[in-house]
């Protein structure tokens, strides 16, 4: 009888969502944080969110303990509500109208957890050859169209309140990214130095 290790089979990796347009439902805000990226040869210091949708009706089974569960897709923005920002575009498609200055001066993106929307998927070949599915665009959901109710709790990670059990069940490339913040090393310096004031 044979022990054999294999290389990863992609067999034994869910297939990417294909492309198209599919009701969801925004269910997790994490705020990812401070970070330095390049972009077009210049650094930048950029603080972003990540916001996730389930798809309700795309259903796969990852455990048999926890049955069929819908398909998640996420896309990060930088968290910002600028007038040519990525995210106020994103969100102005989503709600059907425009932010006014007032609204867009300090919009809690939170409030769009558990509000259903259509998501518009496509597919981008990466560098490494690698096929992904992305969320190009979003709008209401149109007239007569049902959602199902919401499968996953919904999540919040802010650095306002962190929640170190939510912390701890993101994917490993998620909490890299976030511990590389300039939010969450502050955080820790101020846990360390709580630490460091309790008398025995």
């Amino acid at each position: 009888m044979a022990i054999t290790a294999r290389t990863n089979s992609k067999a034994n990796k869910v297939e990417i969502i294909e492309a198209g347009s599919y009701p969801a439902t925004c269910y997790s805000m994490v705020e990812m944080g401070t970070n330095e990226e390049v972009f077009q040869g210049e650094t930048k210091m950029v603080n972003k969110v990540r916001i996730t949708f389930e798809l309700p009706t795309e259903l796969v089974t990852f455990s048999e303990e926890r049955g069929p569960q819908p398909r998640v897709i996420s896309k990060e923005f930088s968290l910002s509500m600028h007038e040519k920002s990525n995210l106020r575009a994103f969100l102005e498609s989503w709600r059907g109208k425009s932010f006014t200055e007032k609204e867009a001066s300090a919009f809690d993106v939170t409030k769009l957890l558990g509000v259903p929307c259509l998501l518009s998927i496509t597919h981008k070949t990466a560098k490494n050859g690698n096929t992904y599915a992305n969320i190009t665009g979003i709008s209401l959901i149109p007239k007569g169209m049902e959602v199902p109710e919401m499968v996953n709790d919904k999540q919040v990670l802010s650095f306002d309140d962190f929640n170190e059990e939510l912390f701890s069940s993101l994917p490993d490339f998620i909490k890299e990214k976030i511990q590389m913040s300039e939010e969450y090393k502050s955080l820790r310096m101020e846990a360390d130095k709580q630490d460091d004031n309790v008398p025995f």
